[in-house]
């Protein structure tokens, strides 16, 4: 229990908490200690000693950092005793480090500069070779003063279990796994080593000796859904390196690819000038292209001319087609301020709701039925929560490679007690923290969770006051599961019955649950009734409404969570509000002075086979790559080159940008100011680091041109303004300033101004018409296409950790690139054995829509009989193979699952 209480420090009477270090409360009081095996967020070490004090009546001084407060302590941090003490410390440690330790930027000179050090009169030690093995961090040990500041960064914060600390005495050192080069080791390169680092014994490959930054600026991570926070180091309008930030969601952790995937940026294939298709080049879905030259292609043009051409077919089409041979696709990869005005301009300009993002391909279905379920589409509890549960399920989802720094956060729990069930038909990263790993076959999620629910019901293990007075709909769920014993599942999901009965169990007594779940439960055609029982599980064990429980689906992009809340979908407003409610309807066009259509848009892949079929003629995409992103990627490649008019805006020359008949330069993450939305509802404010290049221009700027020349009588001077009329038409976040977020996070509902928001939703009611959390039985529904004869392996498709969506940002950062340069397929080694492939071998991959050529990867992560395949390398487009049949309600593709052959090649 935390107890003020009262003490003396270098003479001042101070009031201090019991759970307070010494050097904490140094710190807070302004004192300076030398430190340096000690960092906010690691655990205390006391091993470097250089923050020694003197406690009066004390024969020893002591450890300022790891020794807590007293009441009647009386403490000297800088009378002669202690400064003696640190010094010498200081004197050894410099010792053990080459003349040229002495630098400008680390700590540790830092320190012996404050204590007026020079030199230390210590022999050295003998120098060590210098490890450059890894592409992103240098390894140079004879800078290394053994702090273990890495080694906790590694095993406790980030539970990566790379770096060690090894051998005795004079021999002692930091490791890597078992003594290997760094770039050999098992090590993710998420570099919280480096950024832990005092002395640059770890350092970044890719700042240079001499390079001091000019400023310092806050903003956010631009790949997945977490939402970490960070601050980019920029000189000359160049971005030197990103540190983590202390955020709410990532207490200053970063990724691989937060940490080092920044210089995409500038990437000599950026797009810096507007560009318009050559007469001489007409569209063909089967030509290869070089994104290095785009003169193949286009010419160059000013903005004026790009913009009227854009601008100019969109008006012939309406003119001569009507407004629903119209159509855009925005991306979640944009800030809100983006999507608001491009989702507002396709309702307003071309006067339909065709208006989608990547949403549609990842979490349709969970949205779908959360919505139907609980009545919000939004997470009810934030990642962290999981330091509140007893029992995490993770289900379909892969974190340690898709969300890495949430995933640290359930490592961390797990490593306090909490119990996780892995639910997933591969094994990963996340295998090995498991109690228990469930690896049911593939698309069979239904059955094994009506069998968990059977189990739960008919044990008696319901939480009864709950589902009377907060669900409706149990008694026909009860009578739905009755016929799913876990005997009768077994043989559907592959699951030994006692190993259901077991994890149902562990889940239903749980104090406190929580469910992750990811795309491998979203992306299939019975992807809303995936999510509708896992909804069910919650919600009949009473899990939801407090820390530590609830649903989680993970997001996957860096906005796709605010994309979709500010109405980058076809079937709503912002705030989700249904575009067929006459309510909503007059509300949005009283704030927008436009008429509105009241019948819901076509979806992502609808709108691409609207486009094949020649229903729709003109298409607006603003940062999305469906040539690469979308199932059965050659019908949409044919599709996009059908189009009578198409317009790209992006930051490079996609696979999408090669079939446009305008290219309009983009702004990249770090060249814009506007706010984003984590996978936890936290609003935050990503902040403008550098200028976009050449004449490039900002998104919001563009999308203006482009409603302005379709008659909309636009002129936002800018994000906030934007931002303002998002709080004038969504409730959720009216409550949230400008103002308030240069300064903090907010999380969402934030109704009113200064409410703190609500981390944790549905604490006393669900936002439906009773009230209550509906339950939605479910019953088995087999995958549209399976393996047979002629096909017989499953194919599923995933992200990998070192790169991001269709690579479109990954592959052109230098760090990333060169860890993950070459496409592969992963193959389970019994199958490999079977068919004679070797590690490296080539194999072609053929499905029913196509076949592509890829280098084997033998691994034991995919089960005998599946195979595993990034989507994002050009060269070997996954997608090429996925299958586009939709979940019927959702209308999400079906890319996680579709029949495939493997082939040997010479």
């Amino acid at each position: 229990m935390t107890e003020s209480v009262e003490l003396v420090i270098n003479g001042d009477i101070v009031t201090a908490t019991t759970n307070e270090s010494i050097l904490e409360l140094a710190q807070r009081l302004g004192y300076s200690i030398p430190h340096l095996c000690h960092k906010p967020g690691l655990r205390p070490e006391g091993n470097c000693r250089a923050c020694m004090v003197e406690i009066e009546g004390e024969r020893v001084l002591a450890a300022s950092c790891c020794r807590k407060v007293e009441s009647g302590m009386v403490i000297y941090t800088q009378n002669e005793r202690a400064k003696t003490a640190q010094k010498g410390v200081l004197e050894l440690l410099l010792s053990d480090a080459p003349e040229s330790s002495i630098k400008d930027d680390d700590e540790l000179t830092h320190w012996v500069k404050y204590l007026g050090l020079e030199s230390s009169r210590y022999p050295k030690r003998e120098r060590v070779s210098v490890d450059i093995s890894h592409p992103a961090i240098n390894v140079d040990l004879n800078y290394c003063i053994q702090c273990t500041r890495c080694v906790r960064a590694c095993r406790e914060e980030q539970v990566n279990d790379v770096i060690g600390y090894a051998f005795r005495g004079a021999s002692s050192s930091i490791i890597f796994d078992f003594s290997d080069a760094l770039g050999s080791s098992s090590c993710v390169g998420c570099g919280e080593c480096v950024q832990a680092c005092p002395t640059g014994a770890l350092s970044s490959k890719l700042l240079t000796e001499d390079a001091q930054s000019e400023k310092k600026v806050d903003s956010v991570c631009p790949y997945c859904g977490v939402g970490c926070l960070l601050t980019y180091h920029v000189l000359d309008n160049q971005l030197l390196k990103v540190e983590g930030k202390d955020g709410l969601a990532n207490q200053s952790r970063l990724c691989v690819k937060g940490r080092y995937g920044f210089d995409y940026v500038h990437n000599p294939e950026r797009l810096t000038t507007p560009l318009i298709r050559r007469d001489d080049a007409p569209k063909q879905a089967d030509v290869e292209f070089d994104p290095a030259h785009p003169e193949a292609i286009f010419r160059p043009a000013s903005w004026d001319e790009a913009l009227d051409k854009a601008t100019e077919g969109f008006k012939h089409i309406l003119h001569d087609s009507g407004s629903q041979a119209l159509a855009g696709l925005g991306s979640a990869k944009g800030s809100c301020e983006e999507a608001y005005l491009f989702q507002k301009l396709i309702r307003t300009g071309f006067g339909n709701n065709n208006v989608d993002h990547c949403t549609r391909l990842c979490h349709a279905s969970s949205v779908e039925a959360l919505l139907e379920g609980v009545g919000s589409g939004s997470v009810s509890n934030p990642i962290r929560d999981v330091e509140h549960a007893d029992v995490i399920i993770i289900t379909g989802a892969n974190p340690a490679i898709n969300h890495p720094v949430g995933a640290s956060w359930m490592k961390n729990a797990i490593k306090r007690g909490t119990q996780l069930i892995y639910m997933d038909p591969r094994q990963s990263a996340m295998s090995r923290h498991a109690t228990h790993h469930i690896r049911f076959k593939p698309a069979s999620d239904v059955a094994l969770l009506n069998a968990m629910m059977h189990v739960i019901i008919t044990e008696g293990l319901v939480d009864e006051e709950f589902i009377q007075h907060r669900t409706e709909g149990y008694a026909e769920l009860k009578a739905h599961v009755k016929d799913y014993a876990p005997e009768q599942m077994s043989s559907i999901c592959g699951v030994d019955p006692d190993q259901i009965r077991q994890i149902a169990r562990l889940y239903a007594t749980a104090k406190n649950a929580m469910i992750f779940w990811g795309m491998g439960v979203s992306q299939h055609i019975h992807g809303t009734d995936n999510a509708r029982c896992l909804i069910a599980l919650c919600m009949i064990c009473g899990q939801i409404g407090r820390p530590g429980t609830g649903l989680h689906p993970l997001r996957g992009q860096n906005n796709v969570q605010g994309a979709s809340d500010v109405g980058l979908i076809p079937m709503m407003y912002p705030d989700y509000q249904p575009v067929s409610s006459e309510q909503a309807q007059l509300k949005f066009e009283t704030v927008w002075q436009k008429g509105l259509s009241d019948q819901p848009g076509l979806t992502t892949v609808e709108i691409t086979n609207a486009a094949y079929e020649g229903n729709i003629k003109g298409l607006y995409v603003e940062g999305e790559n469906p040539a690469m992103s979308d199932p059965e990627s050659l019908h949409v490649r044919e599709a996009l080159s059908r189009l009578d008019h198409l317009v790209v805006q992006d930051i490079f020359l996609t696979e999408t940008a090669h079939y446009a008949d305008v290219v309009l330069p983009a702004s990249a993450f770090p060249e814009k100011t506007g706010t984003f939305i984590n996978s936890d509802r936290m609003v935050q404010l990503g902040r403008q680091a550098i200028d976009p290049p050449g004449d490039a221009k900002q998104d919001l700027w563009i999308i203006q041109q482009i409603a302005q020349r379709l008659g909309l009588d636009w002129n936002y001077d800018g994000p906030e303004q934007v931002f303002n009329e998002i709080r004038q038409v969504m409730p959720s976040v009216s409550g949230i300033t400008w103002d308030r977020l240069q300064l903090e996070t907010v999380t969402y509902p934030c109704r009113n101004e200064g409410d703190a928001g609500e981390p944790v939703l549905f604490t006393q009611n669900f936002p439906t018409q009773s009230g209550k959390a509906r339950l939605v039985p479910a019953s088995i529904i087999r995958p549209d296409e399976t393996e047979d004869k002629d096909y017989p392996f499953v194919l599923i498709t995933g992200r990998q950790l070192e790169h991001w969506h269709t690579g479109s940002m990954t592959r052109r950062s230098v760090v990333l690139d060169n860890l993950e340069p070459q496409a592969y397929v992963e193959i389970n080694p019994d199958d490999a054995r079977q068919m004679k492939l070797a590690a490296n071998g080539k194999v072609q991959l053929e499905t029913r829509r196509g076949s592509i050529e890829v280098n084997v990867r033998i691994s034991e992560n995919p089960q005998p009989g599946t195979v595993f395949m990034p989507f994002c390398y050009q060269e070997a487009a996954a997608n090429i193979l996925t299958n586009p049949a939709l979940d019927p309600k959702a209308r999400i593709a079906e890319v996680k699952y579709c029949a495939v052959r493997v082939r040997a090649l010479e």
